[in-house]
């Protein structure tokens, strides 16, 4: 994937070190003061132009967000995202997100271990090639190291137009021992659910008719239990 962005770019980034994190590694361990406080921390994994993370952090200010991409020009229109999220209150930097610039595939050296509440995944490269199913964000050798960042509580919560990622990546999950809940197939069958923020490829697919794909999986010890908890209390079994 390659972007063509403005001149310029990498200026605009640093003149903006409210919200932007160049390198984001040198935060290990440190994400909760540099937000000011000991609020859960998700983040997302491929934001794009970073409408997703933007709107969460409007909807949840007592959650602090991160968003990363690899890609400085979708870093910067993320920025714009989130100024504008923002833009009809009286705060001036969005308090609870920052967006980092990096790739997910150091992503460890950018966290310590139980350091996140969640991940989210959303319209990921489905990188349809066989050959290239390594570089699926949904591959146990990611799966093995967000096992690793998150939390007691933590989840993934993944979405995807894509059908056969959608597949790999429930064979994926299941492969590595994970619990699964809310599993949907079209998500937006009854209309726009929401409740859920939508990114702008899944405006885009939606317009085109597109069913989008998604599911919650469970990963740390309280967020297994609050699960059994309310199975039992829906099933009685």
């Amino acid at each position: 994937m390659r972007l063509r962005g403005r001149k310029g770019i990498r200026e605009s980034l640093e003149e903006q070190q409210d919200l932007v994190i160049l390198e984001p590694a040198q935060y290990k361990g440190n994400w909760q003061q540099l937000f000011g406080n000991d609020r859960p921390i998700h983040v997302e994994f491929g934001m794009g132009k970073g409408q997703f993370i933007s709107q969460m952090s409007f909807r949840n200010p007592d959650v602090n967000y991160i968003g990363f991409d690899m890609y400085d020009e979708l870093v910067r229109r993320a920025t714009e995202k989130s100024r504008l999220a923002w833009s009809d209150t009286e705060v001036g930097t969005p308090p609870n997100i920052k967006l980092a610039l990096a790739n997910i595939e150091q992503i460890e050296n950018v966290f310590e271990p139980g350091e996140i509440e969640r991940i989210y995944l959303n319209f990921s490269d489905p990188w349809p090639k066989t050959k290239h199913a390594r570089r699926r964000l949904t591959h146990p050798r990611f799966l093995d190291k967000y096992r690793q960042l998150l939390n007691s509580k933590g989840q993934i919560h993944f979405k995807t137009d894509s059908e056969t990622l959608f597949e790999f990546s429930l064979n994926s999950f299941a492969d590595s021992g994970l619990q699964m809940t809310n599993i949907s197939l079209n998500l937006h069958r009854e209309g726009i659910n929401e409740e859920h923020v939508m990114t702008e490829y899944e405006q885009k697919f939606m317009g085109k008719g597109m069913n989008i794909h998604r599911v919650e999986v469970l990963i740390g010890k309280d967020a297994l239990e609050e699960y059994e908890k309310m199975r039992l209390e829906k099933y009685g079994k």
